[in-house]
Formats: structure tokens, sequence, C-alpha cells
């Protein structure tokens, strides 16, 4: 986040000495938030990011030592300089995560000298660095998904936490939408509900961030949020136990015996698993087949290995992923990945995706699943909300991902958002051009007005060469045709062949 000031964020559960202290700092010229209690300091401080934090060691919600060691654990906080406030009975941390600790009682102009002192020891240099979108960030080592639910319960708060983990070949990204601090719907892949929330709390490492969106519409989740919390913690605990056993996503499983020797009666779960196995031998897959917990699924799943009705093996490795490699000049991994460390994004790249209507946004999906090694096409793709459209490998290492963004004018603050660090912005149309440029006009001129955002055009159309790319090219005004790519909606080998130049000028 840009700094433009100083700002020193007071985190003290006495009002009055929290008031007196910030007066005294204002009195010096210096900027000054005040917190009550920790889940709310923590908020402002991965969202502000302040140069100094005076807190007090027993503050509510996330204790002050607590709340320094999140903040030094997290690249963007670890900079921030630290004063504790020990009031008369509280023991002071000891070793390197002190800090300086005043007394509780100390005068206010006495802190204030130790607040600028902290100020000159930890002000940043006066460059100013690429803001990331989005208000809050980090990484969920520091602060795991129970937490920041804790965070936003506690505050009120109404947004998606997004969130992602996993190299590049192997990219999970997953999100959870809350009301007011309420958590209404959380979504992993195809999951939804309660099942992808505790799959997501298993989570202990990868990156979150949190987007404000006051128009969460989802609800897939009706249960209470200490009610979640409480059987996430358990159940993540219980999955924890039996991953360390079986790594899902390389493990293959199948039947071994017949299915007249199997009991006549069985558990629903086991019913609901055996079942699952006629349409996939990837466990990972089984997962999402079955509605029960991940947990519960897995136990029953080693337990029929045990009694010799299953077998299980290591997967290995799939043909179609070094073929994906083919699907890109050699050398264009590398390329990407210099680019994304310039822009300081890291990890995949992305490209973002707004569709003028579902049949565009199926279409590119479909198109994207086709080549060798990609993701599958989703099943859904929401219309309120940012979602994985499919993914790409480039090499071992690189991948595109390609994310949906809602195209309707209601959701304006979250495309510059979505289309920050990305390779490109890409307009998915079909149907008649001037609906589609019509239901697109909005995005377009809004993320067209950002700064270094390249913006394509994928035209889906009946049949190729008729005339459509050039009505596009007229209905938007653009002089160089080089933006629009027209593919046929029909599958085959030039929808394809399309596709991969659409591909090929995303890279360029």
């Amino acid at each position: 986040m840009t700094r433009l000031r100083d700002m020193v964020l007071i985190a003290d559960s006495d009002v009055e000495r929290a008031e007196r202290l910030a007066a005294s700092c204002a009195e010096r010229g210096v900027d000054v938030q005040v917190a009550t209690h920790g889940a709310r300091a923590l908020e402002i401080a991965l969202a502000e990011l302040p140069v100094a934090l005076v807190t007090q060691l027993d503050l509510p919600l996330i204790e002050g030592a607590r709340l320094a060691e999140i903040l030094r654990a997290n690249p963007r906080t670890e900079s921030t300089g630290i004063l504790f406030i020990a009031d008369e009975r509280t023991v002071p941390p000891e070793g390197d995560a002190a800090g300086r600790v005043l007394p509780g009682h100390a005068d206010p102009e006495t802190i204030a000298h130790f607040v600028q002192a902290l100020l000159l020891k930890h002000r940043p240099p006066r460059e100013e660095t690429p803001e990331p979108l989005g208000g809050i960030e980090g990484e969920l080592a520091q602060l795991p998904l129970s937490e920041l639910i804790e965070l936003f319960h506690v505050n009120r708060k109404t947004g998606r936490i997004l969130l992602e983990r996993g190299p590049a070949r192997r990219r999970e990204s997953g999100q959870v939408a809350l009301r007011v601090g309420d958590v209404v719907h959380a979504a992993i892949g195809r999951v939804e509900g309660e099942k992808a929330l505790y799959r997501l709390f298993a989570w202990n490492r990868g990156h979150f961030q949190f987007v404000p969106d006051p128009s969460i519409g989802e609800q897939s989740i009706e249960r209470p949020t200490r009610a979640l919390l409480r059987e996430g913690r358990r159940q993540a605990a219980e999955w924890d136990r039996l991953a360390g056993e079986i790594s899902p996503a390389q493990t293959r499983a199948s039947l071994v015996v017949a299915r007249e020797e199997l009991p006549s009666v069985l558990h629903p779960l086991t019913q609901e698993v055996l079942l699952a196995l006629e349409g996939t031998d990837r466990v990972d897959h089984l997962l999402d087949r079955c509605s029960f917990p991940d947990f519960q699924v897995l136990r029953t799943l080693m337990t029929l290995v045990r009694r010799g009705i299953v077998e299980m093996r290591s997967a290995s490795h799939d043909a179609s992923s070094r073929a994906a490699k083919a699907a890109v000049p050699p050398g264009v991994a590398a390329r990407i990945r210099q680019r994304m460390e310039r822009t300081r994004c890291g990890g995949d790249a992305k490209v973002l995706v707004l569709a003028s209507g579902d049949d565009a946004a199926h279409a590119l999906a479909a198109r994207i699943a086709a080549l060798p090694g990609a993701s599958d096409a989703p099943a859904s793709i929401p219309a309120n909300a940012m979602a994985p459209l499919g993914q790409i490998d480039l090499d071992e290492e690189t991948a595109v991902r390609w994310v949906a963004a809602p195209s309707d004018g209601r959701f304006r603050p979250i495309w510059p958002t979505g289309s920050y660090g990305a390779l490109a912005v890409v307009f998915a149309h079909a149907g008649p051009v001037e609906q589609s440029v019509q239901s697109l006009r909005s995005a377009i001129d809004a993320i067209g007005s950002l700064p270094r955002v390249r913006m394509l055009h994928a035209l889906f159309s009946e049949k190729a060469g008729e005339g459509a790319a050039a009505s596009l090219c007229e209905a938007l005004a653009l002089f160089d045709d080089r933006r629009v790519v027209e593919i046929p909606l029909a599958a085959g080998r030039e929808a394809d062949e399309s596709f991969r130049e659409l591909l090929r000028r995303v890279l360029a």
C-alpha cells in the first residue's frame, strides 16, 4: 500500500488514555488512528500499514503480544515499530519479541516522545510503491482462516475472503463470503457451502485477500458463525491427522472386488463413496463428489482399503501435463515469470475475463479446457462473484489462471482489483455484436481508463469470417484489429487454433 504520510496506530481499551496519547501525538504533527480491541487494530494495521504501533499488552480479543507477532510475521508490516503499554498487573513479554515496554501510568508526553523515536527509526523511504488493491491481505501461516473470520465477525464486515495456495501447476483457490460479519457462503472449485468452508479451514498455508463487497447475495450456509468456527477447527484437526497418510491429489483408488460380493447393507457414507468410485479413480475428485465432510470420506476410504475392498496407489505423471508445455513456444514461461517479478505480483500469471453473458463465459471456459493439460471447465460460473474460469500450465512452475469477473456495473469497485497485475483483460463476446458491446460498455470504459492494462476481445461467432470482427471493431472504435480474435462457437480444430492465437496475444 502506498504510504503518503506517517501514521501511528494506538490500540488501547483504556479510551481516556488512548485519547490523551492521540492528542499528544497530533500536537507533534503525527496522524493517529485508535482501536479499542485487537481485532479492530489488526484490521487497521493490515489495511493502512502504520509506521508505528502503540499497543496495550492486555488488549481485548487479540492480546498485544499476539498482535505484534502477527504483524512481524507479515512481510507488509514486518517493519512496523512497536511500543507496548503494560498495566499494573500485566506481565511483559520476554525475549526478542518484547520490544520497549512502558508502564500504563506513564505521562502521554513521555509516550509520545518514544513514538517520535519509533517514527524516525521505522519511517520507510518516501518512494511510492504499487498499492496492493483489495484492502487487507496476508499469509495464512501468520493468520489462519479461523482467526481471520473471527476478526471480520467481530467487526461485522461484509465482503469476500479470497484464498490461494499451492505451486503454479496445482494452484487452488477458494472464497468465503461474509454478510455483516456472518459467514453465508464458501466455495472451492465445484464444492460449495459448509463442506467447502471446512476444507478451507484445513489450509495452513496460502495467501488471503479481503475484498469489501456490499452486494453479497449467495446463501449456501445457514449455521451460526460461532458454531461454524468450532466445527471447522475440529474437522481441520481430523483432516491433518488423516491427510498425513494420504495425499489426495496424488492418489488413485479403485474397487478390487465384484459388486455382488459387497455387503447388502451399507452405511450411507460407504454407499456414497463406492458410488463415486464408479465415476472417478482420483481421490481428490472423490472428495468433491461426496456430500459428507472430507475427513469422513477419507476415513471411510482407508477403512475400505484395510478390508481389501478398495486399492489405492500413487498417481503417475499424466502425459497430458507434458503435452501442455507444447501449447506455447519455449521460453514464454520464463519471460512471464520475469514480468510477474518486475510487477511484484509473483506466483502465477492471471488473465481477467468479463463476458457479455453466460454463453460467452462458457464458450471461453470450454476453449481453455480443450488445451492439453488444462484444468476442467467449471460446471457453473457465478454471475455476481469473481471465480476461476480455467488454468493453463506453461511449465512445472508457471501457469496462467483465467478469472471471470461480473460485468454488471454494480461490481465496478472490483474491476481494478481483478485487473491489477493481470497479463491482459479479455472481454468475451457472444450473440449480436450491438447487444454484446452494450452489456460490456461500462466495463470496457472503466478498465480502459486504468493505467497499463492490455485489453483484448474474444468474439465467439456461429461461423467465422462473416464480418463479425469488423463489426465489433467498428462498434468499439478500434483501429487495431489485432485486439480482436474471432473464435467459432462449435468445438473443433478451427476453434482450438483461434483460441491458441488469443493465448499467444495474451502472452505476447
